[in-house]
C-alpha cells in the first residue's frame, strides 16, 4: 500500500484531480486544450489526498493511449510522474487546432465542472481554430453606407477622401467576401444590438429615462451615450463673469469605460451593453468576458494585449477616441486617483462590469476619516452597525471619527442611542 499525503491545492477551472483513470477525464482534456490548458492529477481524490496509483507506468500508458485514441486532433501534453512514483501530473496546453473534440463533442470548463459547449460557443471554437474572429465573417448585410464614419475620419484625422480603398486599409472590405461584421458594426445602419441606458432616481424603482440605442453606427451609439451622460453629471457654475463646467464623474472615464465596453464585448448575441445611470455611480456592464488567453489579473492591471475586435479597436484608435493596447482601465484608474472612492472592475464568465462612482475629493478628511468616508452613502442613512465591520478601528473609535467628520461638516447625523444614524451631507 502506498503512503499517504495531502496535495494543499484544490480543484480549480484549471486543475482538476482524479482518484481512478477513467474516461471522464477525456471530457476535461478537450476542455483545457479548448481554452487555457491546465492540469490534472491522478491518484488524486477530490479533497486533495494522495491516493496513489497502483502501476503508475501502466497508469502512463493508459492515459496517452486513452487521449491519442479519443481526442481529436491530437492535443499538446505532457505526463509527468509525482510523489515517489504515487501519482501522474497531465499537463495539458491550449491548442492551436480548435476545436478539440472528445466523442464528436467540445467541452469546456465552468468552474469545477468540465461541460459540453453550447452551438454559439462551439462555432467560436471553430473559428478561432481557423484564426478568424467574429468581425472579420462576412457581414449579412452588403448594402451597407458609411456617412457616420466618413464624416468621422474627415474631421478627427483629416481624410478628404473616402472610397473603398479606405474601407480595405481598415481591413473592413475585400473584394472576395465584401463588407465583413467589423464594417457592418461602423456602417450607418445595421442589424447589431448596441447600448441600453437607464436612468434611475432615488431608488430603482423611479426611472428617470430609458433610452436604447441600435442598429446603428457603434460612432453614433457612442456619441449619443455621451450626450446622455452630459445631460445628468455635468452642470455649468457661473463664478463672477465665468462659466465653469463642473464633471460629477470624469467624462474622460465614462468615454473610456463606454469605448472599452464596444471594442471588447462580443457581438454574435443579441444583447445590449447595459448602462445603469444613479445618483452616486455609473455601471457599465458589456456582454462576454475576456477573450481566451488572458486572466482577470492581467485585464485589471492593463495588459490587455488580446483584443477580441482588432479591426473595429483600430477605428476607434485612429479616430483618437481610445489607446489601441486596452490601456482604459489604467486611463480610468489614473483619472480617479484623487477621489475618495475608486471605480469597481468585475469579471465574470459572460460579462464585464464597470463602476464609476462620484468624484470625490474631501481634502479636510485624515487618512482616517476618508477610510470610513467610503463606506457612507449620500442617499441611505447608515447605522454604526453597517460602518463598522468594514473599517479596521473598532466601534468607539469609530464612532468618534463619525463625530469629528460631523464637526467638519462632512456628514449629517440623525437620531440618537442605538437609532443613530449617518449620511454624507
Amino acid at each position: 500500500m502506498v503512503g499517504k499525503g495531502t496535495i494543499t491545492m484544490r480543484e480549480t477551472r484549471i486543475l482538476e484531480f482524479k482518484e481512478m483513470i477513467t474516461n471522464t477525464f477525456l471530457k476535461t482534456v478537450s476542455a483545457f486544450s479548448n481554452y487555457n490548458g491546465g492540469t490534472i492529477l491522478f491518484g488524486v481524490d477530490d479533497n486533495g489526498n494522495v491516493k496513489g496509483l497502483p502501476d503508475v507506468k501502466q497508469a502512463c500508458l493508459d492515459i496517452e493511449n486513452k487521449i491519442n485514441d479519443s481526442i481529436s486532433p491530437q492535443p499538446n501534453y505532457t505526463l509527468e510522474i509525482q510523489n515517489n512514483d504515487q501519482t501522474i501530473k497531465l499537463t495539458v496546453k491550449s491548442g492551436l487546432q480548435k476545436p478539440y473534440l472528445y466523442k464528436s463533442k467540445a467541452y469546456k470548463r465552468n468552474d469545477t465542472a468540465t461541460i459540453e459547449v453550447d452551438t454559439l460557443e462551439f462555432s467560436r471554437l471553430v473559428l478561432d481554430g481557423k484564426n478568424i474572429s467574429f468581425e472579420e465573417l462576412p457581414c449579412k448585410d452588403q448594402e451597407l453606407s458609411f456617412k457616420i464614419l466618413q464624416c468621422k475620419l474627415k474631421e478627427n484625422i483629416y481624410i478628404e477622401t473616402f472610397n473603398q480603398d479606405t474601407l480595405k486599409t481598415l481591413n473592413l472590405y475585400d473584394n472576395i467576401n465584401g463588407y465583413n461584421n467589423a464594417a457592418g458594426l461602423l456602417a450607418d445602419k445595421n442589424h447589431f444590438s448596441g447600448i441600453d441606458i437607464v436612468k434611475f432616481g432615488e431608488n430603482i424603482s423611479i426611472i428617470q429615462k430609458r433610452v436604447t440605442f441600435e442598429h446603428i453606427s457603434v460612432l453614433e451609439i457612442y456619441e449619443k451615450a455621451l450626450a446622455v451622460f452630459r445631460d445628468y453629471y455635468q452642470y455649468e457654475v457661473i463664478q463672477g463673469a465665468d462659466r465653469k463646467m463642473v464633471e460629477k464623474i470624469p467624462e474622460a472615464a465614462f468615454r473610456e469605460a463606454i469605448a472599452n465596453a464596444l471594442i471588447h464585448r462580443v457581438w454574435d448575441i443579441n444583447s445590449h451593453i447595459r448602462v445603469s445611470m444613479f445618483d452616486d455611480r455609473i455601471e457599465v456592464v458589456s456582454p462576454g468576458g475576456l477573450p481566451a488567453g488572458i486572466t482577470a489579473e492581467e485585464y485589471l492591471s492593463g495588459k490587455l494585449s488580446i483584443l477580441r475586435n482588432r479591426n473595429l479597436a483600430n477605428v476607434f484608435y485612429r479616430l483618437g477616441l481610445v489607446e489601441i493596447f486596452g490601456t482604459g482601465i489604467t486611463r480610468i484608474k489614473q483619472l480617479y486617483a484623487e477621489s475618495l472612492i475608486k471605480p469597481e472592475f468585475e469579471v465574470s464568465e459572460n460579462a464585464i462590469k464597470i463602476v464609476l462612482p462620484i468624484f470625490e475629493t474631501n481634502v479636510n478628511l485624515t487618512e482616517d476619516e476618508k477610510v470610513i468616508y467610503k463606506f457612507l452613502s449620500k442617499t441611505m442613512l447608515k447605522p454604526i452597525s453597517e460602518i463598522a465591520p468594514y473599517v479596521p478601528f473598532g466601534k468607539s473609535k469609530t464612532t468618534q471619527l463619525l463625530k469629528a467628520m460631523e464637526k467638519k461638516g462632512v456628514i449629517a447625523v440623525e437620531g440618537k442611542g442605538r437609532g443613530t444614524k449617518y449620511i454624507i451631507k
